[in-house]
């Protein structure tokens, strides 16, 4: 518990000039440590918490202050709590680094930390530092303006604390206690979670998400810790951008964007204008995969919580996801089409080799709302089998700007192109031995859009990619709801397989 004594602000009065003295406050928190059960993902487990609570307790200061927290381990092994982020001068007693600084605090036993806040301002957080202990022993710190002081930007409405962390249905630190023996690697967790919840996403978590409520209208500042045991994270709100005002304990020039990725350990301060039509929209998170390309085996859950806006609306319909986060679905495809053929030749030439085998793949390009596309198609004439093709792209009319044959070049060929009066079509036919140039504007929302050649034999041997494009920044630019009575991929047999039946 903290306690908060009287605001000791001076106001002097010094040769006819106004002279603010801020004397900085002291803070008193007791941390209970002890096991308590808890029930995620359908299962039960018993995990070591501060106070009952998971994520722990918020300690709340001004820049300035300095807090004393009381330790108090009725756990069943030794451990240490470190202050992520404080510079703590000239006082590495407390920094909680076990066995550099200070030996753990022992089962039975306490210990007072004395934490001095001498230049951070924002958001930092706390955690424990023996081990693997951390992924259930830790929470936020808010560090407000020193008394007298306000933010470098309008003070918001209202603020809340989301900290993003794993969970794992089973003890990890007796897991991790052994792979240390063995030199094993580490375990994958089961799920991601926001404030100690997995979300809508996961089993037995269906309407157990973290809610926050808002007023249409106004700013909220947003504080994120990333208490994840090893991934970096993004994090993004559906119809919503973000405006990233401070980092690990700092302010910086503030900037928007669409999402953000929190490094581990990171927090980062955020400022969200609930001026999107009320409803309820998912605050969702991800890890940023960064490791072996062939290893599946990693979290791929979409950790989710709900920001609710207060007010009357249909409450039954689900929430707005944010599409804009990276990385839309995991193992079913990559965002690498390339923008260029792997390597250049004399496309049309009369080649009778074949040596240039396609690569097979589920590659997609991505495009944002509203962005402007050319695509030049190129014909090719290997084996002598140039053919004509006709060009689809399924969601969109494109502007037919030219065509011709031979190899495209860039210089010469775009001297050629119609820009005052091109047709406007959805098919377009690519000559043979040829090359055919289109511009559109990706302005269908959120639809994973074919693009073709219509041609049956050439459609069937792969000629084929998707577009995907985002949805815009409101629901009137965003993807339309899935109807209720959408076919189950698993309900029935391909044709393939009914075709086997049949023969039969």
């Amino acid at each position: 518990m903290g306690v908060e004594p009287a605001c000791p602000v001076l106001l002097l009065f010094l040769a006819g000039i106004i002279i603010w003295v801020v004397e900085a406050e002291v803070h008193y928190y007791d941390f209970v440590l002890a096991e308590k059960n808890f029930t995620r993902l359908c299962k039960t487990k018993s995990m070591l918490v501060v106070n009952g609570q998971f994520p722990g307790p918020t300690i709340y200061v001004h820049k300035g202050d300095t807090v004393f927290v009381n330790v108090h381990n009725h756990g069943d092994y030794g451990l240490t709590i470190h202050w992520h982020g404080v510079k703590q001068p000239r006082n590495p007693w407390s920094d909680g680094s076990a066995y550099i600084t200070q030996c753990p605090v022992e089962p039975g036993h306490n210990f007072t930390y004395e934490v001095v806040f001498s230049e951070e301002e924002g958001t930092l957080w706390w955690h424990a530092n023996s081990d693997w202990t951390r992924n259930t022993v830790h929470g936020a710190i808010v560090i407000y303006p020193p008394h007298g002081f306000s933010y470098p930007f309008p003070t918001p409405a209202g603020e809340q604390i989301l900290i993003l962390g794993t969970w794992f249905t089973y003890d990890v630190n007796k897991v991790i206690k052994e792979i240390l023996r063995t030199g094993k690697d580490v375990p994958v967790s089961d799920a991601y979670i926001i404030n100690g919840q997995p979300g809508d996403f996961c089993a037995c978590s269906k309407e157990m998400a973290y809610r926050w409520q808002v007023d249409y209208g106004k700013t909220y500042l947003i504080r994120l810790v990333n208490a994840l045991m090893n991934e970096e994270f993004f994090f993004a709100i559906a119809g919503h951008d973000l405006i990233v005002v401070g980092i690990d304990g700092s302010y910086l020039k503030p900037f928007t964007t669409s999402y953000v990725m929190l490094s581990n350990g990171q927090t980062m301060d955020v400022l969200v204008k609930t001026n999107r039509s009320p409803g309820r929209y998912y605050m969702a998170g991800r890890q940023y995969y960064t490791d072996n390309l062939f290893f599946t085996g990693y979290d791929k859950t979409n950790a989710s919580a709900i920001l609710e806006y207060r007010g009357k609306y249909d409450r039954l319909s689900s929430p707005f996801f944010p599409e804009k986060l990276p990385s839309s679905l995991s193992g079913f495809y990559t965002l690498d089409f390339p923008d260029e053929p792997p390597y250049y030749f004399d496309f049309v030439a009369d080649l009778r080799d074949d040596s240039t085998h396609p690569l097979k793949g589920t590659k997609v390009k991505v495009l944002e709302y509203g962005e402007e596309v050319e695509i030049v198609f190129q014909s090719t004439n290997l084996l002598n089998a140039s053919d004509e093709h006709s060009m689809y792209i399924h969601g969109h009319k494109f502007y037919v700007l030219g065509e011709g044959y031979g190899n495209f070049n860039s210089t010469r060929d775009t001297e050629t192109y119609n820009l005052v009066d091109p047709p406007y079509l959805s098919t377009a036919s690519l000559p043979v031995k040829g090359w055919l140039t289109i511009r559109f504007k990706a302005n269908n929302p959120a639809g994973v859009w074919a693009m073709h050649c219509q041609e049956g034999r050439h459609l069937i041997w792969g000629m084929n990619t998707v577009l995907i494009v985002k949805n815009g920044s409101n629901p009137e630019t965003s993807i339309r709801t899935p109807p209720p009575n959408m076919p189950s991929c698993a309900s029935y047999p391909s044709i393939h397989k009914a075709l086997e039946v049949s023969a039969e």
